[in-house]
């Protein structure tokens, strides 16, 4: 019988994967002071000592202006050696490494970035809630020449692989989408402009990565919601990247400060999500979620490899590697993503409930996740670290009785 296409090996751009799953850039929430720590440390370190091909560490800012958490990593000279350690880990447990780079733009706020938060454009963002400004063409060539200061700093601290975060609305996707990007500039209007920003980081990135550094991109097939990108600009963004020779693509959709759930999909727990709230700093929020929580964040149903229909229009559309991710929990549907082209899967709420996930999946003790999607781990991971709730002693009542609810759904 020959071995499952998963746990065979696979290369994207210079770099080659034990086997063809990928820990995604699901945001931990344990950079403390925007820097690695031992939470950090020993989970992704778990992960790649559980079987995973790849693991990546999510969600780092190219600079200060880009911080939206205290628990986000802002890359900077000092974190490079604890990075190194991190990435020294990872490999002696067989695994290789990624960071996914980016900039938060209209989602950050004074007390994290520094400054007043900066977009494509100017407003106001509700999901902050804050008041953004518009960069100006100086301060986008500045943030392009960070993307590059970045990837240097990736490669010293012995990554294989970067990721750009050019989706789920964060500031390349801003640019990208005609719902935040009103410029009249060479930045705005057309989608050859509002690609533009995206493909200057993407050839700065390309220019320093090298040889060295695989460059994959996390981009959107839809940004899920009307006034947003749509799957024809999409696509036609997807031949751009194409174009500029980035050795794979993330394909995923949603939009963080407008449609957050086509993101991850399934219920916002909201009840866990108040819980955690700090009561001096959020106590408005508290009360707005409380209040009006299931309209600003309403259920999408999950179903099990939610993007896999619109991830094959993109198959379809071009020719380079592809990386799908949304809803991966069992193995058979790991090989039937597989079998339509794509060279691997990412996953992370299955790597949250069991960090030997795959080491389970290969040699057949399961064949399916545990997970069962109470989304109780994201409802946390806007205060606390990312966990699952059956790691956490003492759960209150009312949580219990949230995720209860969503798992016997």
């Amino acid at each position: 019988m020959e071995p499952s296409k998963i746990f065979t090996p696979c290369k994207i751009g210079n770099i080659t994967l034990r086997n063809r799953t990928i820990r995604s850039a699901a945001f931990e929430n344990m950079a403390y002071n925007n820097r690695p720590s031992k939470d950090l440390f020993d989970y992704h370190t778990a992960v790649a000592r559980g079987g995973i091909g790849m693991t990546t560490v999510a969600y780092a800012s190219v600079n200060r202006s880009g911080v939206s958490f205290k628990g986000q990593l802002w890359m900077r000279e000092e974190i490079v050696p604890e990075l190194k350690q991190l990435t020294d880990a990872i490999h002696a447990e067989g695994a290789l490494a990624s960071i996914q780079l980016g900039h938060c733009g209209n989602m950050t706020h004074w007390y994290t970035a520094g400054q007043m938060p900066v977009g494509a454009s100017s407003g106001i963002n509700l999901y902050s809630p804050t008041i953004v400004r518009k960069l100006k063409e100086n301060e986008i060539n500045d943030l392009v020449e960070d993307f590059g200061r970045a990837v240097e700093m990736v490669k010293r601290a012995g990554f294989d692989c970067v990721e750009i975060h050019a989706g789920h609305g964060y500031l390349i996707s801003q640019f990208l989408s005609p719902y935040t990007n009103h410029r009249k500039d060479k930045f705005g209007g057309s989608l050859a402009n509002r690609m533009r920003f995206m493909e200057m980081v993407i050839k700065k990135v390309k220019e320093v990565a090298g040889e060295d550094l695989a460059v994959v991109v996390k981009v959107n097939m839809h940004d899920g919601f009307k006034r947003g990108m749509q799957r024809n600009e999409c696509l036609e963004v997807a031949r751009k990247l194409e174009e500029l020779k980035v050795d794979a693509l993330v394909l995923t959709a949603g939009f963080v400060s407008k449609a957050p759930m086509e993101v991850m999909r399934g219920a916002m727990p909201l009840k866990t999500l108040a819980h955690y709230m700090d009561p001096l700093k959020f106590w408005w929020l508290k009360i707005g979620i409380r209040l009006f929580g299931r309209l600003l964040i309403p259920t999408v149903p999950f179903k099990e490899a939610y993007f896999l229909e619109d991830a094959k229009e993109f198959r379809k559309a071009v020719q380079m590697p592809l990386i799908y991710v949304g809803g991966i929990v069992s193995k058979e549907k790991m090989e039937e993503v597989l079998n339509e082209g794509f060279v691997a899967v990412q996953m992370a709420r299955a790597l949250v409930h069991d960090t030997d996930f795959v080491n389970k999946l290969k040699t057949g003790e399961i064949t399916r996740s545990g997970c069962k999607h109470s989304n109780y781990c994201i409802g946390r991971m806007y205060s606390l670290e990312m966990k699952c709730h059956h790691c956490v002693e003492n759960l209150p009542a009312n949580l219990q009785k949230e995720i209860e609810k969503a798992e016997n759904k």
